[in-house]
């Protein structure tokens, strides 16, 4: 495994599954995240780190909003200028860890677990260090991300099994690095193709971990939500969504 580890870079998930990601992610209901991104960019600029194929930086620039986006794999960005509205919105191929983007932005978002996707801590703090600098003052980042749940990669090792029709299964293959708090993924189409293999690489980070990384940003947590509909977070709650603001003294 530590060969495929040394592999994987920041292209590599969305590289592999440019093509498919779409597919295998059908698009769901994001009235409520679209609406709260729109109302919180209050007329300013908006940034995405993460854009992928555009689910939605798409619909938000339909509200009226300037969506600026980052993504490390060119693959998914062609697949994003490839859409109705999707080559009108500029987008900066690179690692999201340090942004190469001009000028400041009134919302900065990362959703879907996509922060995850930086694979260290370094990393991780170098991206709130980064879109501090990148902040009106009065600007706001977004993140979106699942709660880590104690149980939820059993001993180490876990497989998972969804059908995405009658002809094709989704099969997720585990492996969970307690120590760097690192889950190793491989998604597995099962179809008439036969099989095609996706690898994904995450490093999780639990809400408080991720608040000491926004301090030491010179950002504090503004408001922490269960879902895109604000209901109230909880010791139960499995998702957030987590604004930060520029630290006032």
């Amino acid at each position: 495994m530590d060969a495929i580890v040394n592999d994987y870079t920041s292209a590599t998930y969305g590289d592999r599954i440019a093509d498919v990601y779409d597919d295998i992610y059908r698009p769901t209901d994001v009235t409520d995240s679209i609406n709260t991104l729109a109302e919180l960019a209050s007329g300013g600029r908006a940034l995405e780190l993460g854009i992928g194929t555009g689910r939605i930086a798409i619909p938000l620039t339909v509200r009226g909003v300037e969506v600026h986006g980052i993504d490390a794999s060119e693959a998914m960005v062609a697949k994003l200028r490839s859409k109705d509205g999707g080559g009108q919105i500029p987008v900066s191929v690179g690692d999201f860890a340090n942004l190469d983007v001009e000028g400041t932005f009134s919302l900065i978002f990362v959703v879907a677990n996509t922060f995850f996707g930086l694979t260290s801590q370094e990393d991780q703090i170098m991206c709130f260090e980064t879109v501090a600098s990148h902040l009106d003052e009065r600007g706001i980042f977004l993140i979106e991300a699942f709660v880590p749940h104690v149980y939820g990669f059993a001993e180490g090792n876990n497989v998972t099994a969804r059908p995405l029709d009658l002809e094709s299964v989704k099969l997720d293959v585990t492996v969970h690095d307690r120590m760097d708090q690192i889950v190793d993924i491989r998604t597995m189409l099962l179809s008439n193709k036969g099989i095609e293999k996706y690898p994904v690489r995450l490093r999780y980070v639990w809400p408080s971990e991720m608040d000491l990384m926004a301090r030491l940003a010179g950002l504090q947590l503004l408001e922490r939500w269960a879902d895109w509909r604000r209901s109230p977070f909880n010791s139960g709650s499995r998702s957030h969504v987590s604004l930060y603001v520029k630290t006032t003294e």
